[in-house]
């Protein structure tokens, strides 16, 4: 696993190199937000590790700008601040999940598995390959490509693609919260369950109009997944 962090506090760079080195992770640590942006622009990483507070450009600016010019890679926040305004502006930025300073090698390796885990490609075999059509929708899980009426659709970031990928697969299905953290995060997320709600508001802005909602709330209980035109949310 090969993985960029940019962080600037020396004493929090030097402990998760120790660990890096512990679990045989290949780390480049970059202190300069400017720097650290440019970087994670020029070579393939399997995960980016942003502090919030950068010099030269803030963790909020690198993960939004990086989004804005289709970096797909998972991305995780590491942040001292613990509101849940500024949880969820980190999640609408494009990170796939955030850890909160003070946090142990041990939270933030299990964080870095859970968001890894479903950015793996399962194979390159094309009899391998797994197709998933519905009425307006192309998918292919494998290559991670998404195709609505014979049009590519860009700019999904890995867990955007999993959540959609998994409605897909169950339409018409009304899932809770809890049951989307467990189903596309994996047992090992340790964030709320508003991120849930970010994701499908992402979800909403990129592939949905009023005509074709989509993603549907049903207040009280969660979300489902209908290609009926004209549905209401």
């Amino acid at each position: 696993m090969k993985i960029l962090v940019i962080e600037d506090n020396e004493s929090v760079s030097s402990m998760i190199e120790l660990f890096f080195s512990k679990e045989g992770i290949e780390g480049e640590f970059i202190k300069d937000g400017l720097e650290g942006f440019h970087r994670a622009q020029e070579s393939k990483w399997d995960c980016l590790i942003i502090d919030w507070m950068l010099p030269s450009m803030d963790g909020i600016s690198i993960c939004r700008e990086l989004r804005k010019e289709n970096y797909t890679g998972p991305i995780i926040m590491l942040t001292a601040k613990d509101s849940e305004s500024d949880q969820v502006l980190g999640l609408e930025m494009g990170a796939d999940d955030y850890v909160t300073k003070p946090f142990s090698p041990l939270t933030l390796m299990a964080r870095i598995k859970a968001v890894t885990r479903r950015y793996t490609v399962a194979s390159e075999d094309p009899e391998e390959v797994g197709i998933l059509k519905t009425h307006h929708f192309l998918i292919n899980e494998n290559t991670r490509e998404v195709f609505l009426d014979g049009k590519p659709v860009q700019n999904l970031t890995p867990k955007e693609f999993d959540l959609l990928y998994h409605f897909a697969q169950h339409p018409k299905q009304v899932f809770s919260r809890d049951q989307l953290l467990d189903r596309v995060w994996g047992y090992d997320f340790y964030g709320d369950d508003r991120t849930v709600d970010v994701h499908i508001k992402r979800l909403r802005t990129k592939i949905s109009t009023d005509e074709r909602p989509f993603f549907h709330t049903v207040w009280g209980i969660g979300y489902r997944f209908d290609e009926t035109p004209g549905d209401i949310r």
